[in-house]
């Protein structure tokens, strides 16, 4: 079967294992409410990683309240953008980077393909590490070796081989797999935030006084691409499954929903942590993870380490299914599951690299958020632009189609995308890594108030908006008035 195909001429499954790829999901195949989109991005969201933000917030030198409030608006605003993109994947029953061809074209799209597959490896690898290193963490918290080779090793494989397996296997299995997450996440971490109240000085963890507005943005900018901007290159891909007549409003709000609730909730205990000493601080702040573990009461370790485990393999779960997708549609002539399988091993071997060979890697993993969030940022806003242009379903052939009424490439959407990196790489600033040190070249004498702001974020989202949304106007409604193809059976 052609990954090309508009709708499959297959089985959706075979042995139990989604076969569908990059095609139109048919009719026969759509499924489901709005209100089930809650499970998969709450699951993958409910991740104590939310918590060590409380000390990476406060790092920008705002108070408690700014942190709160930039933090919960951007996880708020971000998501919904993701609640946009997944919009589209009910009107288009196809995955992101399909959609993504009605604006770029079949072969333009390919661009943004990949850089959605780079970051969606790169969010996989590090959950997967970081899971590795929770299990590590308590295993020495039960008396066992710390930093155990072997530990990580055999952690190593065990995570992985749920997430390949969970990838490989498609749609159905993580969709039943999040719902249990769902359930059992949210129990256990209530009792742990119970447990850790006693280590929370609320006199303290309030007082922090107010930062400039520069640290302020900075803080949002940090929140949006550290939360829905990771996501929004995905929504689609879990939303193509429900029925044209679904209703829209559901599927935005159920995704900002169930994706926004636990970052937030988590954000504001892991700022009264860190508010409350330089200790709690130095240890929610470990992107390890694992000093969170031994924080709560000992006869609660066990459940609450399943917990933070279960929450990175729900990231990492729809990570790899949604890179597998996009590196179909990056042009890889495999099956769905081949493509999630070579993830996989592409997974595993970066988790390698980090738990043995590399001396650190948050900090530059945040630089390559802050870089690839730039052009994400600029294609999310010509992308959430045109769903707001869009009055009618898109033509599904035709997005497999050079010749059809989407082109081979649309150069409006790639301009805006050029532009809104050029542009978006000058106004931020990168010392996370030495070779990102060239960012930053539009700031002039700005850069000591305003780097740390990461303005280009914010900047790239807007070119891509208003530029689409401007500019794009008359082409989707010349696009709209050619006649209705025949619809996918």
């Amino acid at each position: 079967m052609a990954q090309t195909d508009v709708a499959s001429t297959e089985p959706a499954t075979r042995g139990g294992i989604e076969e569908t790829g990059l095609e139109t999901i048919v009719e026969s195949e759509r499924h489901g409410r709005p209100s089930g989109l809650f499970w998969p991005w709450f699951a993958a969201n409910v991740s104590v990683f939310a918590i060590a933000y409380g000390a990476y917030v406060l790092g920008f030198g705002i108070s408690f309240w700014q942190a709160v409030v930039v933090g919960v608006v951007g996880i708020a605003v971000s998501f919904l953008l993701v609640g946009v993109v997944s919009l589209a994947g009910k009107r288009g029953s196809a995955p992101t980077m399909v959609l993504s061809r009605a604006m770029f074209g079949v072969d333009g799209a390919r661009v943004v393909a990949l850089l959605s597959w780079v970051l969606t490896v790169g969010w996989e690898t590090v959950l997967t590490v970081s899971a590795v290193f929770a299990v590590d963490a308590t295993v020495a918290a039960l008396g066992g070796p710390a930093d155990s080779p072997v530990a990580k090793v055999v952690a190593l494989v065990v995570v992985a081989a749920v997430v390949v397996t969970v990838g490989v296997v498609g749609f159905r299995l993580i969709m039943r797999l999040q719902r249990v997450i769902t359930l059992v996440t949210s129990v256990v971490t209530i009792v742990y935030l119970i447990t850790v109240l006693p280590l929370i000085d609320l006199g303290r963890g309030m007082s922090t006084p107010a930062g400039p507005l520069a640290a302020v943005i900075g803080a949002l900018v940090f929140m949006m691409t550290g939360f829905g901007l990771g996501w929004v290159n995905a929504g689609a891909d879990y939303s193509r499954y429900l029925p044209r007549n679904a209703s829209g409003r559901g599927v935005v709000g159920w995704t900002t929903f169930g994706a926004a609730l636990p970052p937030a909730v988590l954000l504001v205990a892991g700022l009264l942590l860190a508010g409350s000493s330089t200790k709690l601080s130095d240890a929610i702040g470990s992107y390890s993870l694992g000093p969170l573990i031994p924080l709560t009461q000992p006869w609660f370790i066990v459940p609450f380490a399943i917990v933070v485990i279960l929450g990175l393999i729900a990231g990492a779960v729809m990570d790899i299914y949604s890179s597998g997708l996009a590196l179909l549609a990056v042009g890889l002539r495999v099956r769905r599951p081949v493509a999630a399988g070579i993830d996989g091993v592409i997974m595993v071997l970066g988790s390698l690299y980090v738990l043995f060979v590399a001396k650190d890697f948050f900090y530059p993993f945040q630089g390559f958020l802050i870089t690839l969030g730039v052009p994400v940022a600029a294609w999310a806003g010509v992308f959430i632009a045109d769903v707001l242009l869009r009055r009618r379903d898109l033509a599904d052939r035709e997005l497999y189609e050079r010749t059809g009424r989407y082109g081979g490439i649309r150069w409006l959407a790639i301009g805006l995308l050029a532009f809104g990196t050029v542009v978006g790489w000058g106004f931020v600033t990168n010392s996370y890594a030495p070779w990102l040190g060239w960012q930053g070249y539009l700031l002039f004498g700005l850069k000591d108030a305003w780097g740390g702001a990461n303005l280009g974020v914010l900047f790239a989202l807007v070119i891509g908006f208003v530029g689409y949304l401007v500019g794009g106007r008359g082409s989707v409604r010349r696009q709209e008035a050619l006649p209705a193809p025949e619809a996918a059976r």
